[in-house]
């Protein structure tokens, strides 16, 4: 999983935890399910998971689409020592960036649930997605486009302050999603035959407030990881703990997480 970096065109693999990660996995897993029922399942499907983390969500893609074959890719090697543990003959996992994956033949399945909002440059990566397609092939993507909510604000504000702003030498996180008019366009030019492309607002009901800093820690925050020195770091995390629990009140209160997604299904001329 590979952070796009506003200010900076580098790509820095971020530290990901997967225990961390796996803390809110029903909750993490309900937009999969809604991405995955837009793909139209066909005999002897070949599909490519693009950012896969643990494999579970690959391993339950490639049982529901009966596909004969699936790969997932993540650049965590964290990550894939748990997926690893579901490899078969005809589920497969590799250490290997969005960036830098080449498709060694057609696909009929291109999907990624919750990867692609750290990789930049969206025109050329659907272009190469399309690139991977076998006549009549699919993509169906799920990215979180949740920059304006309160959690991933507050995490930009405290990293333009010192001593952090020096140290990550102006370079703040803003996911390259585009808006959804732009998507609509884009897989228009690309030669997609249908395509469906929404955005969908999840509301999680967390049992404290204090479980939302949790959320982040286990995903937004990976990224200040990958950047700051450690003790800066573990300054950083605490700072900004304090400060978001001043922002959402009594640490004991139920809150209720909005979450905005946007879920893109399309499908080339056969």
């Amino acid at each position: 999983m590979l952070a796009g970096v506003k200010g900076s065109g580098a790509s820095t693999v971020e530290n990901w935890n997967p225990e961390q990660y796996d803390r809110f996995k029903n909750e993490r897993t309900a937009p999969f399910v809604d991405l995955l029922a837009l793909v139209e399942p066909r005999p002897k499907m070949r599909a490519v998971d693009l950012g896969c983390g643990t494999g579970e969500l690959t391993e339950l893609a490639h049982e529901r689409l009966s596909a004969n074959t699936t790969l997932g890719i993540d650049s965590s090697a964290a990550m894939l020592e748990r997926a690893r543990e579901r490899e078969t003959p005809a589920l497969r996992f590799e250490q290997q960036s969005v960036e830098g994956f080449s498709a060694e033949h057609a696909f009929d399945l291109v999907l990624s649930n919750a990867a692609l909002h750290w990789v930049d440059d969206h025109p050329g990566l659907f272009a190469r997605m399309a690139a991977w397609l076998a006549p009549g092939g699919q993509i169906a993507v799920q990215m979180p486009a949740n920059d304006a909510h309160l959690s991933q604000v507050t995490a930009r504000e405290l990293a333009a302050r010192e001593p952090f702003a020096s140290a990550l030498a102006g370079a703040t996180r803003m996911t390259p999603v585009l808006e959804l008019e732009e998507y609509a366009l884009l897989l228009a030019r690309l030669g997609y035959a249908e395509q469906h492309v929404r955005a969908q607002i999840y509301v999680h009901r967390l049992a404290h407030s204090r479980q939302l800093f949790e959320w982040v820690k286990g995903t937004a925050l990976t990224w200040y990881a990958a950047r700051l020195e450690p003790s800066l770091y573990t300054r950083f995390v605490e700072e900004y703990r304090e400060l978001l629990q001043e922002r959402l009140g009594p640490a004991d209160d139920p809150y209720l997480l909005t979450y905005r997604r946007v879920l893109l299904h399309a499908s080339l001329p056969i």
